[in-house]
């Protein structure tokens, strides 16, 4: 009976990446969650496929640390994976789909990965990768924004849905391992940093104050969420809010400006080249952009000219500088509208939840203008490098 309670007590306060969208679907539950392609999904209707697809994973085999990968485009189901991952207590590998078959293979190889989800177009270099001494055990065929499953991948995401939409119930906790998400940085081989329900959600709530997020915002996700950029700065804090979002898998101007107007857009990230590329796009000015109110971009320094364009050209829009670190999940330090022309090329202060200093090799604060190391303290961050005791003691020596 102890454990019974016990047992009920974790479950009455769990809070892990899974229980955010089915508290958004509660709140909101006939608002559209998720609209990629000729597919749109209410949040309960979101919450539903993922429950569903939770249960499919659990019936093949995926136990609570399991890892799992994903070689994908931007869609739907891609959303689906990494929410229904988190219900089930396995972890989300996700790949860079522009990877080579041996690049793609050793992240497989030194993740330990149990089966993979690929998009329609990586299936040829997803088995290839497989064969080269892989634990994976199966793979699953998903659809893409416009195009069916691989035909010729024997399970496809439709098969692995149970019907039950029911709840799924695993024992979890905000300390549990959520995703590793491999890193190269200047080093010859990636590194898998492991981040936790807990660091991934205490992100969220740093980039929802510090980037004026609110739940009727209508979000474009452009770039590529296998990058924790797109995936935990933007796409986990609008489901946690209850936002409407617009999934696209490809960020061209020529995709990105039509549906900014159709859909109303309020709120998109891109890199300073895709925002350069949409000011130079013929369409740009043939594009109502009224809807839009806040922009990001992070990845680079954005020109100051190219600032002082903006500011002219879409007058109404509030920009934000974003910088950060896989490792730290991967928000840090903020350049809030106010600062943009004010601080041109800064990347800001530290977010809430962070506490950042720029330090010499004895972890001394050094000078203005000096050069030095950038540290951070913080909730968000990786619990450690995957299989890397060497690599995960030196990142926290000294802190």
């Amino acid at each position: 009976m102890a454990d019974d309670f016990a047992t009920q007590l974790r479950r009455a306060r769990q809070h892990t990446i899974g229980d955010l969208l089915r508290r958004a679907a509660h709140r909101y539950p006939d608002r559209t969650a998720i609209q990629c392609g000729a597919v749109a999904w209410t949040y309960s209707e979101f919450d539903h496929i993922c429950n569903r697809l939770a249960r499919g994973l659990i019936e093949r085999g995926i136990d609570p640390g399991d890892r799992v990968a994903i070689v994908s485009r931007n869609s739907h189901v891609f959303a689906a994976v990494r929410y229904a991952l988190a219900r089930a207590g396995a972890v989300l590998v996700p790949i860079n789909f522009m990877l080579n078959e041996d690049e793609i293979a050793y992240i497989l190889r030194s993740s330990g990965a149990k089966a993979v989800a690929v998009g329609p177009e990586f299936t040829g270099v997803c088995r290839a990768a497989m064969a080269k001494d892989t634990n994976v055990e199966w793979m699953f065929a998903l659809p893409g924004e416009d195009q069916p499953a691989d035909p010729d991948v024997e399970l496809d995401f439709e098969a692995v849905l149970e019907p039950d939409a029911a709840p799924v119930y695993v024992d979890l906790d905000d300390t549990m391992l959520a995703q590793i998400v491999y890193t190269s940085g200047t080093e010859a081989l990636p590194k898998g940093a492991m981040l936790t329900h807990g660091a991934v959600m205490w992100q969220y709530v740093s980039c929802i104050v510090e980037g004026s997020m609110q739940s009727d915002d209508v979000m474009l996700h452009a770039l590529p969420l296998y990058h924790c950029a797109q995936l935990d700065v933007f796409l986990g804090p609008a489901i946690y809010l209850g936002m409407k979002n617009i999934i696209i898998g490809q960020a061209h101007p020529d995709i990105i400006l039509p549906l900014l107007e159709r859909e109303r857009i309020t709120s998109f990230f891109a890199p300073p080249t895709v925002w350069i590329a949409l000011l130079r796009s013929p369409l740009f000015d043939q594009t109502d952009l009224s809807a839009l109110e806040k922009c990001y971009y992070g990845a680079s320094i954005m020109p100051v000219e190219v600032l002082k364009e903006m500011q002219q050209r879409l007058p109404q829009v509030r920009l934000w500088n974003l910088y950060g670190q896989t490792e730290i999940a991967p928000l840090a330090t903020v350049l809030p509208p106010e600062d943009q022309l004010r601080k041109p090329g800064s990347a800001g202060q530290p977010v809430l939840n962070v506490e950042t200093r720029v330090v010499d090799d004895d972890m001394r604060d050094i000078g203005v203008g000096e050069v030095g190391e950038i540290v951070h303290r913080s909730p968000q961050l990786l619990s450690g490098y995957y299989n890397d005791t060497e690599r995960t003691k030196a990142a926290f020596e000294g802190g």
